[in-house]
């Protein structure tokens, strides 16, 4: 006879592992199921760190659910008795016509949040590391930061278990069904199976695979993330650097400063090869995306050394539009989604996982998610 629960969360990612933290809290009996382990390098959440933002680019809509994540990420934190939030500010900028300072000045303007607005040559005085073009406008935000995301992701995992949650790992979900009188239920995997009342859908890459008929066309890219020497303090944390975000005509180049000893952290956001299977994904170091990184370095941050120090492969799994997905299933009302986070969904993972407990234990929410609904799709 198969183990019965009140839900079972497929995925212990990002927003899988906080969604089965929350359920947890609130006195479900509920599994987690994940192929890898926790913290593991083959998805989405993992690199050691991740920017977190408030006054946000993509959309003003979000800040709502950012002022909220700001507040579970210091509380996770805090129970867990470590530090997973660092607040070290954000410098983006623009060249002429490219979107993302407008965005950040939209989402600040609408929600009262601060933003100071810097010509290059300011962003040059404050943050020597720096060297930008002429005509690039920036905005600093002060309350911005990292999170360290492969410790994110066990703090959630940690604190659901201790409140009684369960969690299999190396276990692959094979298919997922309704059961036949339709009031649960029935996960198979590669160990067994399971049933609940109620299914969680937090499966990232895989959504393609594992959605069972959701309608959306998801889009799977490659994303390599590189870490590089640097011997200069105008690149330290604990020195002032910020993190950083540039939106340039050949392309959008973020990263992070020197948080350990000698390397900071650099990708670009834009691009990617489109993946046909997770599982078989290039992981090795591609000349041409090393080039493309190094010709943003020399131009924006030239007292970095191009010394490649390492480098890992992460997944984006974006939608038509590039917003997430966060709804209850359109052909089984019992089962709710969090799918297509588009390359900037893991600061939001913590308010995402209380937005699917939600609706999982109450039906509905009061965070502002309907913006985020598959509605937009029909």
């Amino acid at each position: 006879m198969s183990k019965h629960y009140d839900c079972i969360v497929i995925g212990a990612g990002g927003v899988g592992s906080a969604t089965l933290c929350h359920l947890a809290l609130r006195g479900k009996k509920v599994l987690g199921i994940d192929r890898f382990l926790p913290g593991h390098d083959r998805g989405s959440s993992h690199g050691e760190s991740r920017i977190i933002r408030l006054a946000y680019m993509e959309h003003p809509s979000y800040v709502p659910l950012l002022e909220r994540a700001f507040e579970l990420w210091e509380d996770l934190g805090r129970d867990r008795g470590r530090q997973l939030y660092f607040q070290t500010g954000l410098i983006v900028g623009a060249t002429p016509g490219r979107p993302v300072v407008r965005g950040v000045l939209e989402s600040a303007r609408l929600h009262g949040l601060e933003v100071e607005e810097l010509s290059s040559s300011e962003v040059t005085k404050r943050f020597p590391g720096f060297r930008l073009p002429d005509d690039m406008k920036a905005v600093f935000e002060a309350r911005a930061g990292y999170l360290l995301v492969e410790d994110c992701v066990v703090a959630h995992l940690e604190r659901g278990i201790e409140n009684g949650a369960e969690l299999r790992t190396g276990e692959e979900v094979l298919q997922w069904r309704a059961t036949a009188n339709g009031a649960g239920f029935v996960v198979v995997t590669d160990q067994g199976e399971y049933t609940s009342e109620q299914l969680v859908l937090t499966v990232g890459a895989w959504a393609a695979d594992l959605l069972n008929g959701s309608g959306v066309p998801f889009k799977v890219l490659r994303k390599p993330l590189f870490w590089y020497r640097t011997r200069e303090a105008v690149y330290r944390a604990d020195h002032g650097a910020p993190a950083y975000f540039f939106d340039t005509p050949e392309g959008e180049y973020y990263g992070l400063p020197e948080i350990c000893d000698g390397e900071i952290k650099v990708a670009e956001h834009s691009g990617g090869e489109e993946v046909e299977d997770p599982l078989t994904v290039d992981r090795g170091l591609r000349k041409e995306d090393q080039e493309r990184i190094e010709a943003f370095l020399g131009a924006t941050m030239p007292a970095v050394e191009l010394e490649c120090l390492r480098h890992v492969v992460c997944l984006y799994t974006v939608t038509p539009d590039s917003h997430f997905i966060v709804d209850r299933h359109p052909g089984y009302p019992g089962a709710v989604i969090a799918a297509g986070l588009s390359g900037h969904g893991f600061k939001l993972a913590a308010v995402l996982g209380e937005a699917l407990a939600d609706l999982v234990t109450r039906g509905d929410t009061d965070l502002p998610i309907d913006f985020l609904g598959l509605g937009r799709f029909q």
